[in-house]
């Protein structure tokens, strides 16, 4: 008899192609995500759950699916949605999807920057409310990107990827991280500054931070009144790294020109939330790794990393891997 696992949204095809070889697979078919009771009785016996960042994977899920859950395989880098601890204390492996949404990711907010600085989503709204009459000489003006001053919040492999993009455009590039990445800074041409400096001194400030409470509500009311006036920032990596009703306040009073969000606080986003009122910011719905061939990989990984825990195998990735120790 094959295992039975749980996945609790629809997946790229190979994903489920890959399971159904090797387990007995519920597929949650709604739109939107189960919710946690629901998401309790569905996955109730089951020995490998494949989940995603929306859903809550706490110790009383964990206890009401049962001791002969196996393996917890998420279809994402990030795990912050999952109690890692509780998972380690009941020696069940958590997979997760490293590496393979960098540039992807990367590629997403550098658009977010370029469509900010240029004012793009404004424009665009302009012309199909049928307001464009004429060519302005002072209409939706931006900034320059060449030979402006970058400043990248947290300095992983995605951020290195930004400052790898800023080269090609003879920016300047700046870093602030939990700790200094001496290789990294020559190879991108980054320079480590502390955050007050970054704020002060970049035009875009691009944040690719994980959501730990260090880094919950990071650009609050004074760093955002901190950063250069006219400066954009953008957010691809957790919406709560950005206190949201601060930031409202900073682009309704002007103390920046722009944002740009693909996270939000909370996710998704109120319809009659605010920021969604304004005209100098750009939302879009968590679509940093949603490329074809990206998504693809993910879903293969995540594949294989439940693969591998239903058959008592290490996991190719591993988020708490001191469980083998």
């Amino acid at each position: 008899m094959k295992p039975k696992v749980f996945v609790t949204r629809r997946i790229p095809e190979i994903g489920l192609e890959m399971l159904r070889q090797d387990a007995d697979v519920e597929l949650w078919q709604e739109p939107y995500p189960p919710d946690y009771p629901v998401l309790a009785e569905k996955a109730r016996r089951v020995d490998g759950l494949l989940c995603m960042l929306t859903d809550r994977i706490d110790r009383n899920l964990m206890d009401s699916i049962g001791p002969q859950l196996k393996v917890i395989s998420q279809l994402a880098v990030g795990i912050d949605n999952i109690d890692i601890s509780a998972a380690t204390a009941r020696g069940i492996p958590v997979g997760n999807t490293p590496g393979v949404l960098t540039d992807t990711t990367a590629d997403l907010a550098w658009s977010l920057l370029m469509a900010a600085a240029r004012r793009v989503v404004e424009s665009d709204r302009f012309v199909r409310a049928g307001k464009w009459k004429t060519w302005g000489p002072i209409d939706f003006l931006g900034l320059d990107v060449t030979g402006a001053i970058l400043g990248i919040v947290g300095f992983g492999r995605i951020g290195q990827a930004m400052a790898r993009r800023a080269r090609g455009f003879d920016m300047r590039t700046l870093y602030f991280s939990r700790r200094r990445h001496p290789k990294a800074e020559e190879e991108c041409r980054a320079k480590y500054v502390d955050l007050e400096t970054l704020l002060r001194e970049a035009d875009f400030v691009s944040l690719h931070t994980n959501l730990t409470e260090e880094t919950h509500h990071l650009m609050n009311d004074a760093r955002l009144k901190a950063m250069k006036p006219g400066s954009i920032l953008i957010n691809t990596s957790r919406g709560s790294v950005v206190d949201s009703k601060a930031l409202h306040r900073a682009l309704t009073s002007g103390t920046i020109a722009y944002a740009a969000l693909d996270v939000t606080e909370p996710e998704p986003i109120e319809p009659d939330d605010p920021l969604l009122t304004l005209d100098n910011i750009i939302v879009i719905p968590h679509i940093g790794s949603a490329s074809i061939k990206t998504r693809n990989k993910m879903a293969t990984m995540a594949a294989e990393n439940l693969i591998a825990g239903l058959k008592g195998e290490r996991l190719p990735n591993c988020a708490n891997p001191q469980i083998y120790t």
